[in-house]
């Protein structure tokens, strides 16, 4: 069908306006014609604002030569801007279910939407493809929006299919989609995932992340049965286990027999699977990461990351020490909502040290750390050397677990700083 409100790049982005704030549609969405519109117009603009959970490739707008151009406000920080927090950008600490509200309910006005989208179908629906998370809401709300029409992103269903006559302006693109290519996992990664993997049931749903940790799960899946997806995020080892029947969603309350998810990042692979694949439903976060309805799947199993643990349980994964790394994320989304599930498995996975040799497993964690999921929250802490578990443990026997599953260079230290805070008259099952 023709394309309405069709325009070159360059003109599109002059619905920017100074002093306005600018959504933009992040992951291996990220709409970088658009954003290299718009940095080229740096020297037009001025206090624009920009938002946006972490994108991939170039981040040109925070470069400190545009600081009167643009400053970003993201609700997850990406490698691309991680060096220019607290400078040219900076991080707004929220729940990722929550974002949808601050437009919703006008916490947060939205001047423009920038997204990355499918050519329309004969009925003039697009595609948000892969990245239907915090945007949905962006484009109900937002005043104006800019869409890449790209034959490259791939259809899919659920909340992910937009009019084109909700676009203000269309720019038709051919633009590769932003590819997270796969790494295998490490010995400590494998051993990781392994441990992880013994621990889950026949028939639970599944929220992973991606990188070496979750990858390492899936491979230590393919003797399960019955498993299904509720997840944040799809990643692309998921495919082999929904190629061999493993996952197939039949006994999931919520959904049953879909793939349930917010974004996905991965290869070429990843995106020609979801193409036009009706097991898929890209949904809006507010739903995908709610924790009334994450708990209502059986055996939710979440796998999250984390930077350090101290001996309490308390889980830092935003920051190190003071300096922000990445955010809250859906963490504790999915933490609380498979603890609520029944039979649910909320995991901390993490290598028991750094590469630098320093544990992660502290007596405290660093000034400043960010506590994301609390210590009453915390339940299994997975390392290579095994599986903490937390859940109706003192202080003192949590402690004595998560000594138990460091890195045996570390426990002495460890052992030390239980006596110094806990003594050695209580007793310990």
């Amino acid at each position: 069908m023709k394309i309405p409100n069709s325009m070159t790049a360059d003109e599109a982005v002059k619905l920017i306006e100074s002093g306005n704030r600018v959504l933009i549609q992040g992951g291996s969405a990220t709409p970088q014609a658009l954003i290299n519109a718009m940095v080229a117009r740096a020297s037009e603009l001025r206090n624009v604002e920009l938002v946006h959970l972490h994108t991939e490739g170039a981040s040109g707008y925070t470069a400190p030569e545009y600081r009167d151009s643009f400053h970003t406000n993201a609700f997850f920080i990406g490698g691309n801007i991680r060096k220019n927090i607290g400078d040219t950008a900076d991080y707004i600490p929220i729940f990722l279910s929550d974002i949808p509200t601050l437009f919703r309910e006008g916490y947060m006005d939205l001047d423009v939407v920038m997204v990355n989208v499918s050519p329309p179908d004969k009925h003039g629906f697009c595609s948000l493809g892969v990245s239907v998370d915090i945007v949905l809401a962006g484009i109900e709300q937002g005043k104006k929006v800019i869409a890449q029409i790209n034959p490259l992103m791939p259809r899919t269903f659920g909340d992910a299919q937009i009019n084109i006559n909700n676009f203000d302006a269309c720019v038709e693109i051919e633009e590769e989609i932003y590819e997270m290519k796969f790494v295998k996992p490490s010995e400590t990664e494998s051993a990781i995932g392994k441990n992880i993997a013994e621990i889950i049931d026949d028939g639970a749903t599944l929220q992973m992340g991606i990188g070496g940790i979750p990858n390492a799960v899936l491979t230590f899946l393919h003797n399960h049965k019955n498993l299904g997806v509720h997840t944040e995020m799809f990643a692309e080892g998921i495919v082999d286990l929904v190629e061999k029947g493993i996952v197939n969603g039949s006994q999931k309350k919520v959904n049953p027999y879909k793939i349930v998810s917010g974004f996905a990042m991965g290869t070429r692979r990843l995106y020609d699977f979801m193409d036009d694949n009706p097991e898929i439903e890209m949904r809006d976060i507010a739903y995908v990461n709610d924790t009334s309805v994450i708990r209502q799947n059986p055996k939710v199993t979440a796998i999250n990351s984390a930077i350090e643990v101290d001996l309490t349980g308390q889980i830092c994964a935003d920051s190190i020490g003071t300096r922000m790394f990445s955010g809250v994320g859906g963490q504790m989304d999915f933490m609380r909502g498979a603890a609520l599930s029944p039979g649910g498995k909320p995991i901390c996975a993490i290598t028991s040290q750094t590469a630098k040799g320093v544990s992660k497993i502290t007596p405290t964690l660093k000034p400043g750390a960010g506590v994301v999921t609390t210590r009453a929250h915390a339940r299994f802490v997975a390392t290579e050397f095994g599986v903490a578990e937390l859940f109706g443990r003192s202080l003192k026997q949590r402690a004595i677990a998560l000594r138990d599953v460091a890195h045996p260079d570390a426990r002495e230290e460890l052992d030390k700083a239980i006596f110094e805070r806990f003594g050695s008259s209580l007793m310990v099952k």
